[in-house]
């Protein structure tokens, strides 16, 4: 079991190296992702996406977690802490959740944060967690090369 983790680790790294040559990322991804992001309903993410949009370093290909407005309002994010927070929202790389489903329950993801894994948890496409949040709403994002989730709640790392 262990050696399947470790394969699967390796295999992300790989496909992250791969896929960034083939799709590079540009500001255009971003706004077709905030886009697909407000056509279902998740206004917060995308605000904090609009907000740090220029002020950072570029986002590179990953793929979003996002907690849903009611999740959002309760939080008290600084605008400090904003660019912290959407990484630790984030596996750097591109997956559909097709691609996440493949993964078993145990494994562990990078997070956005190199100091942050995400656990994954895989009972089915209607149990499906990462950490303590559930995505309830999968592929939001199709229309660039960043992809997303909707998930019930804020993530928490241990």
């Amino acid at each position: 079991m262990a050696l399947q983790h470790l394969f699967i680790i390796f295999f992300l790294f790989g496909f992250a190296k791969s896929q960034s040559i083939i799709h590079p990322f540009n500001h255009t991804d971003l706004q077709a992702a905030i886009s697909d992001m407000r056509s279902k309903s998740y206004y917060g993410f995308a605000m904090l996406l609009q907000m740090l949009n220029g002020t950072s370093q570029p986002i590179r290909e990953l793929t979003f977690l996002m907690p849903d407005d009611r999740e959002l309002s309760s939080s008290n994010i600084t605008a400090d802490e904003i660019e912290d927070f959407l990484l630790s929202h984030s596996i750097p790389l591109p997956l559909y959740f097709n691609d996440l489903s493949h993964f078993p329950t145990g494994t562990l993801v990078p997070s956005g944060i190199s100091s942050r894994m995400i656990r994954i948890h895989n009972r089915g496409r209607t149990d499906f967690f990462v950490n303590n949040a559930q995505i309830v709403t999968a592929n939001v994002c199709l229309s660039s090369v960043i992809k997303c989730h909707g998930v019930d709640a804020i993530i928490e790392y241990d």
